[in-house]
This record gives structure tokens, C-alpha cells and sequence, in this order.
């Protein structure tokens, strides 16, 4: 991806000097969870072609993050991320432009996300956003045995 710049933030793709900093902004923002190693999460991201983690700059700082991706009909965002303390500055907007010029670059029309119900935050952020609620349900299965964490 082109690196973008706007007045606040500059957006390129992940560096390997920068996956630390955006895990440590993961778990600064709640984002992590113990069943998803977000290591794992970057490196899978970084291996793929239909796949991207995208990080903000503001004075060299890394404060916003995307991790976007596509299955060749939907596009998907996760670990949206801006640090605390620069929040309600807009770079939440800023870093989910450019997820979704991603997906347009990529020829994808439809974007979704999964949040967590009880996540008022981030239902009204996404809601700014013009994202509204599907209809439909969502069903998950772990191929590798575990039981569905209580929270997930």
C-alpha cells in the first residue's frame, strides 16, 4: 500500500520494527485477548496478499492501527485501535478511510466487522461511521478442540 498522509496522521503498512509497538497498543486499548496470539494475528495478516495491518503516525508514534482483509467478496477489519491517550481527534476515522481505500484498491465492496455487544463504544464509533447492524447471525466453531471462551 502507497503511504498516506493527512494533516494528523501518516498511514503505511506494518514494518517489523513496528509489530512490539502495535501489540503493546493492542493490550493498551483491550484489544487482546489470551486465545488470539496477535503475533500471530500480524504474521498471518503480513503473509497474504488479500491482507494488510495498517499503522497510523503522529510524530513518529505509532497511535492508530487496522488489521484489513478480504475474502475476495467481503472485506473484514480488526484490532481498529487508537491509543488512549489520542483519542477523540478523529484518527479512528482516519484509520478506517484507509481500510476502506484498501478495499476499494482491492476491488472489494462490502466491509464488515464483529464487535462485542457490550461494547457501547465502539457500536456508536462505527455507527458514526455509517455501519449499521446485520441481520445476520454469526456461528462459530474452534477446529482445534477448545471450548468457546466464555467471552469472545
Amino acid at each position: 500500500m502507497n503511504v498516506s498522509v493527512s494533516p494528523a496522521l501518516t498511514i503505511e503498512a506494518i514494518a517489523d520494527a513496528d509489530v512490539e509497538p502495535v501489540v503493546a497498543l493492542w493490550q493498551r486499548c483491550g484489544l487482546t485477548r489470551p486465545w488470539n496470539d496477535p503475533h500471530a494475528d500480524i504474521a498471518l495478516a503480513r503473509r497474504r496478499d488479500n491482507s494488510a495491518v495498517l499503522i497510523g503516525r503522529e510524530g513518529g508514534a505509532i497511535v492508530a492501527t487496522v488489521m484489513v482483509g478480504h475474502d475476495g467478496h467481503r472485506g473484514w477489519v480488526y484490532y481498529v485501535a487508537v491509543d488512549p491517550g489520542c483519542q477523540k481527534r478523529g484518527l479512528g476515522r482516519l484509520i478506517m478511510a484507509a481500510a476502506e481505500d484498501w478495499l476499494r484498491a482491492a476491488g472489494i465492496a462490502k466491509l464488515q466487522l464483529l464487535v462485542r455487544r457490550e461494547n457501547a463504544k465502539a457500536n456508536l464509533f462505527y455507527q458514526s461511521l455509517g455501519f449499521e447492524e446485520s441481520t445476520s447471525v454469526m456461528f462459530q466453531k474452534w477446529l482445534d478442540g477448545r471450548d468457546t471462551p466464555p467471552s469472545n
